[in-house]
């Protein structure tokens, strides 16, 4: 691994949601942020388990918010934003954020999603007038949090044959889907191709050997690998109504790619 210059310095927040700190996903937590910071990056880990982190939105995310109102939840969150009125521990992970050069997530696939607390930490956090809503750049496109990369990195019990085109679980770009556009792009950051561990529940330590040696170069590749070509929605593949335009595509494509170009 070649150290970083001063100039190739960044900063890194990794995101990490697993209740074991004996986890598998503690350990890859671990892995990343000693193999970022050896090649010369300065990064920040938000443990959500063991920061306690408070999955659910409601009226305390909002201190001026009264009590006898109705909680509209996208105009409270704008208004408490734009006012630095939020509660403090989400104006502090919006900050590590704004900070940040790229965002890692490390959870482990649970039920086809993120567990809980993560999915609370994007709920909380990606409030209206920081991440998106009238008051930022449109959404789909270099917006309101461009600038950063992206990478999923998670963790997954089944073997790596059933997430595939053929396999019963679906592709991992479809079943990341809400993460990586839903979320990432949707917002402006620039997804990576997730990295996964699969038959997580019983690894040998030379699988867990041969895993480090991957995700190190995934690290190593965070600020130059190619990203999932998302279209933009103001690339003019899209009509007004935020639906692709007819020929746009490659000849038979179907489904959720639909919303990449093709690829080279």
């Amino acid at each position: 691994m070649n150290e970083a210059t001063p100039q190739q310095q960044k900063k890194i927040l990794v995101v990490s949601a697993h209740p074991d700190p004996r986890s598998l996903n503690a350990a890859l937590t671990t892995f990343a942020a000693r193999h970022l910071r050896a090649a010369g990056h300065e990064v920040r880990v938000s443990d959500l388990y063991a920061m306690k982190w408070k999955a659910t939105v409601d009226a305390d995310d909002f201190p001026d918010h009264t009590a006898d109102g109705r909680l509209n939840v996208m105009a409270a969150s704008e208004r408490a934003t734009l006012a630095d009125r939020l509660s403090p521990d989400i104006a502090a992970e919006q900050e590590k954020v704004r900070w940040s050069d790229a965002v890692i997530l490390q959870f482990p696939l649970w039920w086809f999603s993120t567990p809980a607390i993560l999915k609370g930490w994007i709920d909380r956090v990606f409030t209206s007038g920081f991440a998106y809503g009238p008051k930022v750049p449109p959404p789909y496109s270099e917006g309101a949090l461009g600038g950063r990369r992206a990478l999923v990195s998670v963790t997954a019990g089944a073997r790596e044959s059933s997430f595939s085109d053929r396999g019963i679980h679906g592709r991992p770009a479809d079943v990341l889907h809400p993460v990586q556009h839903g979320l990432f792009w949707f917002t402006g950051m620039t997804p990576l191709e997730p990295f996964a561990v699969y038959g997580a529940n019983e690894l040998p330590q030379e699988r867990f050997e041969a895993a480090k040696r991957e995700y190190g170069r995934r690290l190593d590749g965070l600020f130059t690998d190619a990203p999932v070509p998302f279209r933009s929605l103001v690339g003019g593949d899209y009509d007004h109504d935020m639906r692709l335009l007819p020929g746009v595509e490659a000849e038979g494509t179907r489904g959720l790619e639909l919303h990449t170009h093709p690829r080279g």
